[in-house]
């Protein structure tokens, strides 16, 4: 099959690592074809997302596997470290083989009973907070070693803040929220992370990097951006995701609270203040002005007036 990287994932590939990822895309096919033969692949179908490219292969045994490349291998090194270390609970991917310095993960698919790849929650009408308890409480509390690549939480806060204020940069317009505002909450989100309990956290558990393979079998997170801090970071997409006033965010925060033995209700009301600003900031580029996006930025003004 030929790799070709469309112009959208180029644009978005460029936005998060740099004018380099325009070289690295125009090299992927070679590297493609490299790995496919080192490690027995047959490459059938392509995919994309925020920091990665996937390609969906054929193994020797039938079965199917993802290979997942990044422009960035330090990306990649991450993921692999905190796969290893939650692959005997069943809640991610079981990684297969790895060449991080090449930016490569080889990972096993995970499907339905039928044979259907898994879909994710992200069309899910809404998520079932037991099961989500289920997850965040399998993946809570693992350390990191002593040679940990992984970067601390407040190194993952910077990033996530940067990234926002480049989006604002490259919007078309004037978007409703500005820099200063996102200045203020990554202030806020930085003091948050100095303090609190530390355990290796996913960094991008939200419903559309949750697999639901049905009944009878655990959801599976995938796509982590792992960093060592509060774990109750991870608890933010399923406090805010989709609601449209603060009774919603606070009656699932509770009932979280209620459901994973050590989350604290008071460190996930910040931390879904201080990362509001988080999520408005692609739906207010779009032009969004719908409930959850006018929740979400009146979340972020409490993150900045309460200092």
């Amino acid at each position: 099959m030929d790799i070709v990287v469309p112009r959208a994932a180029r644009e978005g590939l460029a936005v998060r690592f740099g004018a380099g990822a325009q070289a690295w895309c125009d090299g992927l096919p070679a590297r493609v074809t490299a790995l496919a033969e080192r490690w027995t692949l047959r490459p059938v179908q392509q995919m994309g997302g925020g920091t990665s490219r996937v390609i969906v292969c054929a193994r020797p045994d039938g079965s199917r596997a993802y290979l997942k490349l990044t422009p960035d291998p330090t990306v990649a090194v991450q993921e692999a470290e905190a796969l290893r270390l939650w692959q005997d609970g069943g809640r991610t991917p079981r990684l297969l083989a790895a060449a991080p310095d090449e930016g490569a993960l080889l990972l096993a698919a995970v499907e339905c009973p039928d044979g259907r790849p898994a879909p994710t929650l992200r069309a899910a009408a809404s998520f079932r907070l037991a099961e989500v308890a289920g997850l965040l409480t399998a993946i809570r509390g693992h350390r990191s070693g002593p040679d940990s690549a992984l970067p601390t939480l407040a190194e993952r806060i910077e990033f996530l803040f940067d990234l926002a204020l480049r989006r604002l940069a490259a919007a078309p317009s004037e978007p409703a929220v500005g820099g200063g505002l996102v200045e203020r909450c990554r202030r806020a989100a930085l003091r948050l992370a100095d303090g609190g309990p530390s355990a290796v956290v996913h960094g991008d558990l939200h419903p559309g990097n949750v697999l639901d393979a049905g009944a009878g079998r655990a959801l599976v997170a995938i796509d982590p951006r792992p960093a060592v801090g509060d774990p109750d970071f991870d608890a933010v997409d399923w406090a805010l995701s989709d609601a449209t006033t603060p009774g919603v965010v606070e009656e699932r925060t509770l009932r979280l609270a209620d459901l994973v033995p050590g989350l604290a209700v008071d460190r996930v009301r910040r931390w879904c203040q201080v990362s509001a600003v988080l999520m408005a900031v692609p739906r207010v580029i779009r032009g969004r002005d719908d409930p959850y996006t006018r929740l979400l930025v009146d979340m972020a003004c409490l993150a900045d007036a309460s200092g």
